[in-house]
């Protein structure tokens, strides 16, 4: 693009379906799991299963049988990555992923545990935890528990804190699967994968998969999504071989050369989301599908139980499954909704309790 070229200026309603399109939510498209969960550069899954709606809203006849044989044949896995938070991605971009978000953890462990790992010895620390997660897996606490005992004058959480930031770990099954409990238990990425993470992987195609399914996004965005910091002069880089346009506030947005850009006016469904969707934390700037910037729910839990609902493309109610004596699906707006509205929040809730219930549970809409 010459300097003299008029730069498109995307309204929040162009970026809106674009992100929708991108990401498989104005309509369900056929696929297996792991294509979607490779496009979609990893799914955020601190609540264990909370994934499979995600994915449920978005593949065709989706299974839960399907991911749950991903994670334990160890195609997928639960691991911390992007934001140093616990993401669900496959094996080869964990392997690929680790190397370049490494320094996340290393600074959110500094920002955490800094003062309480003055004078550890964190080389030992580190080799020592190492060889045990790669010899079965542990949780925290246990983690903690072993290193205070070997090294007692020193704060034993921000050691085991430090082992399962700095070394790169994965949370192995049962946790994660449908239908089965475990404890978030760790292991290393080499002993549960049986490979080491790819040695200088590429940033440049690590920012080109985000911009194909959340673009047109601009540097912040980038950065907010990973953690990861300067990313701007990657971009600067890359710009002769992207797009450029800006948003409504002048911001300039980046986007890979055959990004679609859908119709601002295309119809998009009501979707239910997760506890945890990428779809609301993937931006700097959430405007495109939070205008109201309604703080978005990040519960704790295993999943699978609440989450957020998308009417007209933006993110306007909640959504909670009572389990127990009296089930029920309910459905908090944010505002008023049209009769057809609400007629299809209904409808996409039964489906939804096809997945998490019965599909006999009342919905309730308020």
């Amino acid at each position: 693009m010459n300097a003299s070229t008029p730069v498109r200026v995307l309204s929040r309603r162009d970026l809106n379906r674009a992100l929708l399109q991108r990401q498989q939510l104005l309509r369900r498209e056929s696929g297996t799991v792991a294509e979607m969960i490779e496009r979609l550069v990893g799914l955020q899954a601190q609540a264990p299963l909370a994934p499979y709606v995600a994915l449920w809203s978005r593949l065709e006849g989706f299974d839960p049988a399907d991911l749950s044989a991903l994670l334990t044949d160890r195609d997928v896995v639960r691991g911390t990555l992007l934001r140093a938070t616990i993401h669900l991605v496959t094996a080869e971009d964990c392997l690929t992923m680790w190397p370049l978000i490494r320094p996340v953890a290393e600074r959110g462990l500094r920002g955490a545990f800094g003062k309480r790992l003055a004078g550890a010895d964190l080389d030992a620390v580190v080799a020592f935890g190492s060889d045990l997660l790669s010899r079965e897996p542990y949780s925290r606490s246990r983690l903690g528990e072993v290193l205070g005992e070997r090294w007692p004058d020193w704060d034993a959480t921000a050691m085991a804190y430090a082992v399962s930031s700095l070394i790169g770990t994965v949370q192995v099954t049962p946790r994660g699967v449908w239908g089965q409990t475990g404890p978030a238990a760790l292991q290393t990425i080499e002993s549960w994968l049986g490979r080491s993470p790819v040695p200088n992987p590429s940033i440049d195609a690590l920012i080109l998969r985000y911009l194909a399914v959340f673009g047109p996004a601009s540097a912040a965005d980038v950065q907010m999504w990973s953690g990861l910091t300067k990313l701007r002069e990657v971009l600067d880089r890359l710009r002769p071989g992207l797009r450029v346009y800006a948003d409504e506030d002048g911001r300039e947005l980046f986007d890979v050369p055959d990004g679609p850009l859908p119709d601002a006016e295309t119809p998009a469904p009501v979707r239910f989301l997760p506890e945890f969707d990428n779809l609301l934390l993937g931006h700097a700037d959430r405007r495109r599908v939070n205008p109201s910037g309604r703080p978005v729910p990040l519960p704790p839990g295993n999943g699978a139980a609440m989450g957020t609902v998308l009417i007209d493309g933006d993110y306007a109610a909640d959504w909670r499954h009572h389990r127990g004596a009296d089930p029920t699906l309910r459905v908090t707006t944010h505002g008023k909704v049209t009769a057809v509205e609400q007629e299809a929040i209904e409808a996409e809730a039964v489906e939804l309790l096809g997945l998490i219930g019965s599909k006999d549970t009342p919905v309730v809409v308020n």
